[in-house]
């Protein structure tokens, strides 16, 4: 059984990520690895070096972005209210997914903007086709659902992503040594 890194914030993602692509690409391929993914917050800059960088090495690139998801919709911005979203990371399967994709990051600085490129359920229920997607880290909906003791808004909201991604749609599990 192969392992693959589907959620990865490289330098691009400002104040999260360190890793540079060529050094992250280079690595997966010395560790035997067939693949990596690139999920950086919010945005897509890294992604045409790293498509280039490991095709030249023989590593699948799986492009994403961990897009942050606004609890209401992208174009409330009420402070305190819509301050906070949710984390959520979503993968290219194809080109279909690849256009989804960024369609919806685009939108997310345009219409979305609010301290961060936000998008909303509409836009994923509009272009959900080609992507796979996450539950992310502590600051996705699940996990921030289930850190505050709500089982069932955690679930509710799982049934959701599963009933728009079908089987595209996967609960992510995170060892960093967090107790959450």
């Amino acid at each position: 059984m192969s392992f693959v890194h589907l959620h990865v914030h490289s330098e691009y993602s400002l104040l999260d990520g360190a890793c540079r692509v060529t050094e992250l690409v280079d690595r997966a391929k010395e560790m035997g690895q067939t693949a990596v993914a690139i999920t950086d917050h919010g945005v897509m800059f890294a992604i045409a070096d790293f498509y280039k960088y490991a095709l030249s090495k023989g590593i699948k690139p799986i492009i994403g972005c961990e897009v942050y998801l606004a609890r209401r919709t992208r174009f409330d911005k009420s402070h305190g209210e819509d301050s906070a979203s949710y984390h959520l990371v979503l993968l290219c399967k194809d080109d279909v997914g690849y256009r989804n994709l960024i369609y919806m990051v685009t939108r997310g600085f345009t219409e979305g903007f609010y301290s961060k490129p936000r998008i909303d359920m509409e836009l994923l229920e509009g272009h959900h086709e080609g992507l796979v997607a996450l539950s992310a880290c502590l600051a996705g909906a699940v996990p921030r659902m289930l850190a505050n003791g709500d089982y069932e808004g955690a679930r509710a909201h799982a049934e959701k992503m599963r009933s728009l991604f079908g089987e595209d749609y996967y609960l992510e599990v995170q060892d960093h040594g967090i107790e959450e």
